[in-house]
């Protein structure tokens, strides 16, 4: 199943980088690259140990009504560099319209340097399910009850 999301380039964006992509015919995720201010693409941006930092991707998404786009971290760069996302899964609502961001964190011991045109998160497209929050007297029972936080043991 596919959705068309459009999306623009922002006034500062390289064009010529590819938008978002997906690497092989079964990737749930779109590759998304950074793509650096013209005065920020040499010699790119330094993320050091323990910081974060919000890089621009360039692009301006159009996400049908219905759905989400949440943004995740790259396997390769949390392994191999300790890089990952900030706020660990992030949510793009279909209402937004501004320049997308990647909140990239440096859990790892090393600076991390993000070069423009770099792959640095992937983009997964989701239906959305909006809950109706309803005021209860009572909530039904269960055998866990309120055990919650490692209540189920740790194997």
């Amino acid at each position: 199943m596919t959705v068309a999301v459009p999306f623009l380039w922002t006034n500062d964006a390289d064009p010529t980088l590819p938008g978002p992509v997906y690497a092989t015919g079964g990737a749930a995720g779109a590759d998304v690259r950074a793509n650096l201010p013209a005065d920020a693409r040499i010699p790119g941006l330094t993320l050091g140990p323990g910081r974060r930092l919000l890089v621009p991707t360039g692009l301006k998404l159009e996400i049908p009504s219905g759905y989400e786009i949440q943004v995740r971290a790259r396997s390769g760069l949390a392994l191999k560099h300790g890089i990952t996302l900030a706020n660990a899964v992030g949510t793009i609502d279909s209402d937004y319209r501004g320049p997308l961001g990647i909140i990239l964190l440096n859990t790892g011991h090393e600076d991390f340097q993000i070069n423009h045109g770099d792959r640095i998160a992937q983009l997964v497209v989701a239906p959305v399910i909006r809950a109706d929050f309803v005021d209860a007297p009572a909530l039904g029972e269960t055998t866990r009850a309120a055990g919650g936080f490692g209540s189920t043991g740790r194997d």
